[in-house]
């Protein structure tokens, strides 16, 4: 019976989907298509490879150390809370965030077969993907590097292409000869009309030593410096930690470059392409997400309070508020509660552009919602001045936040719902719906969730700093720093 574990890599922010994708909650983590996130999408299909043949591990998820927390809670909403995951200090691309999962995949002394798999696309055909899988696993079982290419229906310049030894996907298995970058649309074009070339969808199936063999011949700087890192890894619970400083030193790649465009013309490392037809897309910009979601008698996919009239071709994603359209066509709109963005389909592309904006701004909209979800739940800043802030903070049943002190700012806490434990100095408080208390500046103090239902509070904030660092954590379940938002 073959191993096979599942490798979902959850890196990236979704610059391209803002206002909805945020650096503290990116792309993967939205649910865009469906009742579930991408990730837990990615996550499910992949638990879904279970034959009688095959032994399906836990997945490993590869991800940045910010997002473990709601990595790891998408993953318990969906029954997978078994998951080990690999967290990067900072992003270093694909290729070394799949060698620390071949390096923990063999640390028990197995070679698995490694399904790999970004956490951030659609599948609408759920058994042609299992199969095009099942194929792709038998051919990294005799050594192979097996990588989906999905049938082209469109010449499409967004996507890096495979050429194959073959005008059409009559084998399950074609000889790849070549990966060619994003084209033109001219030679895009070509390509849908010579048959033979698949876009490259950045999934592969290959074994971990045939991984690791392969980078240490094409990139040994790589593989020596994320050998490096995992040697000096710390492990917390599920949570396993490279070396950060190593970590750092690691060069930044991704897959493809690393190894597989080398591969071709290699005996040593047969690379073969696994044709896949099963309603894929990648989702980069509102464009795609476009194309996913169903439409309107008149081409429009409204998500959310919207009323359109007269209007045609249209993205809308509304999040809280009602949003209108009056005779327009082609558009992106998306509103959130601090931010709405408009943009024509056909440049919705550039939405990075103004991400890199607020980045250089330092403006907060690129990085949070209003809404932030943190380990214990989560809070919604609904309104502020220049020296009060009032907050929604829901605290999940059995979760507590951090012991903590605040330099420049007091707070008030009325209970909504639920019962709380507040630790106020020396005092512990148990307090019910309508009930309130006030914490004074410097003072230490706790909130706990006692009970079986969320508790819900009204916090307000008074004083002369009200920003999120001005923490001091004196102890903390989660293993966060001592001052951090």
């Amino acid at each position: 019976m073959s191993t096979v574990i599942p490798v979902i890599l959850c890196g990236g922010s979704g610059t391209r989907l803002w206002p909805l994708s945020r650096a503290g909650f990116p792309k993967q983590f939205l649910c865009l298509t469906g009742n579930n996130s991408l990730f837990q999408q990615a996550t499910l299909r992949l638990s879904a490879l279970a034959t009688p043949g095959t032994n399906t591990q836990p997945p490993l998820v590869v991800c940045n150390e910010e997002h473990r927390f709601l990595a790891q809670e998408q993953l318990r909403e969906t029954g997978l809370a078994n998951a080990r995951f690999l967290l990067e200090p900072l992003g270093r691309n694909t290729a070394p965030a799949l060698t620390l999962a071949a390096l923990a995949a063999m640390q028990d002394g197995t070679d698995p077969v490694l399904v790999v798999t970004p956490a951030d696309q659609t599948i609408t055909d759920e058994d042609a993907f299992k199969t095009a899988l099942q194929t792709a696993i038998a051919q990294a079982q005799a050594g192979h590097i097996a990588i989906l290419g999905v049938t082209p229906d469109r010449p499409e310049t967004g996507y890096g292409y495979i050429r194959t030894e073959s005008p059409s996907p009559s084998n399950n298995a074609l000889p790849v000869q070549q990966f060619v970058e994003k084209p033109d649309l001219p030679t895009a074009q070509s390509y849908l009309a010579q048959g033979g070339y698949f876009w490259n969808a950045g999934m592969f199936v290959l074994k971990a030593s045939v991984w690791l063999k392969a980078l240490s011949h094409f990139r040994p700087d790589i593989a020596s410096a994320c050998q490096a890192a995992w040697a000096a890894q710390a492990s917390d619970g599920p949570f396993v930690r490279p070396g950060k400083d190593l970590f750092a030193a690691v060069p930044s790649e991704s897959v493809d470059y690393a190894v597989m465009e080398r591969c071709p013309g290699q005996a040593e490392f047969p690379i073969c392409m696994v044709p896949l037809a099963a309603g894929w897309n990648d989702l980069g910009a509102w464009d795609a997400v476009w194309s996913a979601l169903p439409k309107d008698g008149h081409g429009n996919a409204l998500v959310g309070d919207v009323i359109s009239t007269g209007s045609h071709n249209n993205l809308v994603h509304a999040s809280g508020r009602l949003v209108a359209l009056v005779g327009v066509s082609n558009l992106v709109v998306v509103e959130t509660a601090d931010a709405v963005l408009v943009s024509s389909q056909e440049r919705s592309q550039d939405v990075k552009l103004i991400v890199a904006e607020l980045n250089k701004s330092q403006r907060e909209e690129h990085n949070l919602h209003r809404k932030v979800h943190r380990p214990w739940g989560w809070y919604d800043s609904i309104d502020q001045g220049g020296r009060f802030k009032v907050k929604r903070i829901l605290v999940n049943p059995k979760a507590s936040l951090s012991l903590q002190k605040h330099h420049h700012r007091a707070e008030h806490w009325i209970v909504v719902s639920g019962t709380a434990e507040i630790t106020n100095g020396e005092q512990v408080l148990l307090l019910s719906e309508n009930q309130s208390t006030y914490i004074p500046l410097g003072a230490v103090h706790r909130l706990v969730n006692p009970g079986n239902i969320p508790l819900e509070i009204v916090e307000v904030q008074s004083g002369s700093y009200l920003g999120e660092d001005d923490i001091v954590r004196l102890q903390d379940t989660y293993g966060r720093a001592p001052a951090t938002h």
